[in-house]
């Protein structure tokens, strides 16, 4: 009886052991399934990918092979708000007076005569007096950003004979041809704007200057003929009449982002922005890591509050991507010292992708050169590192998304910004652009004539005044 009874609890237990073995293979089976599917997702996206740049690239050797017309003639006003020393800031700004336009103007915008880029634009000035060029000194903005206030004080008076307005920022270094594409691309009257985007252009090897090279040029080879594309604020221009009619201006009342909500208003209107690869702009990069993710964060929280739909698909695309890859290569090095017989699977995906990775960013250097023939050597290692390192890019840029998804304080050209529900920005605190010089102005000897010397935060009360023209040819706004 005995024997019978410790025979039958043993076959139960083994009966039950043999359960939870069958149980948990079936489960192994459900996940390996799931884990299948995604890598088989990840794939998908990368050749999506692929096909997206290699669109772009056919695209962009189309428009350089085509002579590029003359298209439309009439008075261009260009607009370059300013604030501190870019990169190579003079050479920048004199590619705006080498412009092969006909018939244009030059508006400069600084938030004070005290702000170094204002003795950085005279000597520009005085460089070329062939060009018409004049000076807006703005004041500090009590609400929204400093370069979208700087913007609605440059734009509040324009003269009657312009018909176009071209932005530009400062840190942009700009082909002759620049304005002559970007004003040729608004001969349709269903474009309401053209733009161009950024290429940074690293002055030095550094590991912060790859990354935000490599990361910045995914964003940049997402345009195309046919995709929907942003508005990028440093490189794009619109008929001014358009401008008016869609209240532009007053839209960026209190933002702080400007092509994202002129984006939003010409998407509104049913119109169309399109890119012109001719107006791919060069801008100076040398940084370090904490700026180079600083940058970043601060780029992807704006986007958060004036493009959500876009950050979040951001968000999902580049995270599903870094987890599927990390995981397979996590899993595949822990299987493969473990023993685990399925190691070869996550190793085989991780391959794969990194495969996709390489292939793209080769594509990607090729562009590259397209768009910059005489790159130099550093150019060049920059593009061997964004084919090479794709991976490594990808999750310093996911971190920069996920980090983004917190918080609404950020800093910008030194001034400190919070951002409120519906977009609305609150200047907190600002660092001098000036520095020591700036203090050497007000009190080592006495501020120009004439020129009022802006405190804490502290806005033009009223804007009866913007286009006031001193003798000097800087406007004022009190």
């Amino acid at each position: 009886m005995l024997f019978s009874a410790a025979a039958s609890r043993n076959g139960k237990e083994c009966h039950y052991v043999r359960g939870k073995c069958k149980r948990g293979a079936e489960m192994g089976s459900v996940w390996l399934l799931i884990y299948l599917v995604a890598a088989g997702i990840a794939v998908v996206q990368g050749v999506l990918i692929i096909a997206q740049i290699w669109e772009h690239r056919r695209f962009v050797r189309g428009r350089f092979r085509r002579l590029l017309k003359k298209g439309r003639s009439g008075r261009a006003m260009l607009l370059i708000p300013c604030r501190g020393t870019d990169l190579g800031l003079e050479r920048n700004l004199d590619t705006l007076l080498q412009q092969d336009y006909e018939d244009y103007q030059v508006r400069f915008i600084v938030e004070s005569e005290a702000d170094p880029a204002y003795a950085a634009i005279q000597r520009v000035i005085g460089r070329r007096a062939d060009v018409r060029c004049e000076v807006i000194v703005a004041g500090q903005a009590s609400c929204g950003g400093q370069k979208v206030h700087n913007l609605r004080m440059a734009t509040a008076e324009l003269p009657a004979e312009v018909e176009y307005l071209a932005f530009v920022d400062s840190d942009a270094r700009l082909e002759p041809c620049w304005l002559r594409a970007l004003v040729g691309k608004l001969d349709h009257d269903d474009i309401a704007a053209a733009t161009g985007y950024r290429w940074f252009v690293p002055t030095r090897g550094s590991l912060a200057n790859w990354l935000l090279e490599s990361i910045n040029a995914n964003y940049a080879l997402s345009f195309g003929p046919k995709t929907p594309g942003f508005i990028w604020g440093g490189s794009w221009a619109i008929r001014r009449k358009l401008f008016e009619s869609l209240d532009l201006r007053g839209a960026w009342e209190g933002t702080l982002s400007d092509d994202l909500v002129a984006t939003r208003v010409v998407n509104r209107s049913g119109l169309r922005s399109v890119f012109e690869p001719r107006c791919m702009v060069g801008s100076p990069l040398d940084t370090n890591l904490r700026d180079m993710f600083s940058f970043l964060r601060r780029q992807y929280l704006i986007s958060r509050y004036y493009a959500a739909p876009w950050w979040a698909m951001a968000l999902v695309v580049v995270l599903f991507a870094d987890v599927v890859f990390w995981g397979s290569a996590g899993w595949a090095v822990w299987a493969r010292m473990a023993g685990r017989g399925e190691w070869w699977i996550p190793a085989a995906v991780a391959a794969s992708l990194y495969a996709i990775s390489v292939l793209r960013g080769q594509i990607r250097s090729s562009i590259a050169r397209l768009y910059f023939p005489d790159a130099d050597d550093v150019f060049r290692r920059v593009c061997r590192f964004d084919a090479w390192a794709g991976p490594l890019a990808g999750l310093v840029n996911g971190a920069a998304l996920v980090s983004s998804a917190v918080g609404r304080h950020l800093v910008w050209r030194g001034i400190t910004y919070r951002l409120h529900v519906g977009g609305r920005a609150e200047p907190l605190r600002r660092d001098e652009p000036g520095g020591d010089r700036r203090d050497e102005t007000e009190h080592g000897r006495p501020a120009r004539a004439g020129v009022r010397k802006p405190h804490m935060l502290d806005v033009a009360p009223a804007m009866e005044s913007v286009a006031k023209r001193a003798s000097t040819g800087t406007r004022q706004s009190p």
